[in-house]
């Protein structure tokens, strides 16, 4: 089968300065550290990029910036979700106008209750597909919005720029090997989320990469690599060495992690978070690098 989307691809933590400004030098070492992680692509403005607390405005800072600090190094990635179509659309032409490589975008929902209908969330991504940029499909859980494995195979064949599919809904490698049997040639880019928690089964059902945090994709590459090359058992021992930080990450940090271990390293100087996120608890964010020191990765010295 046609499978040429693969690798790692991480979500960019936006870091931001105590008085709550957005840190754009910081930005820039965060694109810098991602790239020498081995990182295949990197996605900003997504849910860990705590897309849901950055004002229109600094989208647009934050799109221009990264793009252009990328310079073409590893495709950028830049999720657009949107209730209004018209809006998904505008921020699909913006981003493609500056040399994005693609979007990322959920099904539209607004709140717990407004949720966009099959109908409507066909509308919408093949609106945004007439930009022209290649379209990863984001089932997530957030959205509160069910994406069936039919409607899912149908936006693939039928909308030339759905392409990829990062699948994060509860019991992800069912779903994922249906919708692969199902979508055939179609499902260019199925793909694990959810900080790899379900890596290895999701490997196993048919991924070809997957979207984590920052935090440790050098770390996590190797059993994307390992599986595509066929070495399950090696695929299986890197996974079990890495699974003890995904979980606490997973389960207790959330968008947090990355940060607080490129503080940890010299990356960014602050691990802010807006209103109304707490910070993390001191002796979590102390658990979380003792997870992480045993497994030496390049976050941790990256800046020292």
């Amino acid at each position: 089968m046609n499978r040429p989307y693969s690798g790692i691809w991480p979500v960019a933590p936006t870091p931001f300065n105590p008085d709550g400004t957005l840190d754009l030098e910081g930005m820039k070492r965060v694109l810098d550290c991602m790239i020498d992680q081995g990182s295949d692509g990197i996605c900003i403005l997504a849910n860990f990029s705590e897309q849901f607390l950055i004002s229109d405005a600094e989208r647009e800072t934050l799109s221009r910036l990264c793009i252009e600090h990328v310079a073409g190094r590893v495709p950028v990635i830049v999720t657009i979700s949107h209730f209004a179509t018209e809006i998904a659309v505008q921020r699909a032409q913006f981003v493609k106008d500056l040399g994005a490589s693609m979007v990322m975008m959920m099904a539209p929902y607004h709140g717990a209750l407004m949720k966009g209908t099959p109908k409507q969330t066909f509308e919408q991504f093949k609106a945004v597909g007439d930009v022209g940029l290649p379209i990863m499909v984001q089932d997530a859980p957030l959205s509160g919005v069910e994406l069936p494995v039919p409607l899912l195979v149908q936006m693939a064949q039928e909308i030339e720029m759905v392409k990829l599919f990062k699948i994060e809904c509860a019991g992800v490698a069912p779903k994922l090997r249906a919708l692969i049997a199902a979508g055939g040639d179609a499902i260019e880019g199925p793909f694990d989320g959810e900080e790899g928690i379900t890596l290895l089964a999701d490997l196993d059902a048919g991924a070809t990469g997957g979207m984590t945090s920052a935090m440790i994709p050098d770390q996590i590459k190797p059993v994307i690599e390992k599986h595509l090359a066929g070495d399950r058992e090696g695929a299986t021992a890197a996974y079990a060495r890495v699974l003890p930080a995904i979980n606490h990450e997973n389960r207790l940090c959330g968008f947090r992690s990355a940060k607080a271990a490129m503080v940890e390293g010299g990356v960014i100087k602050f691990d802010f978070c807006r209103h109304p996120i707490d910070p993390l608890h001191p002796e979590i964010r102390s658990g979380l690098m003792d997870l992480l020191r045993p497994l030496d990765p390049l976050v941790l010295n990256w800046g020292k």
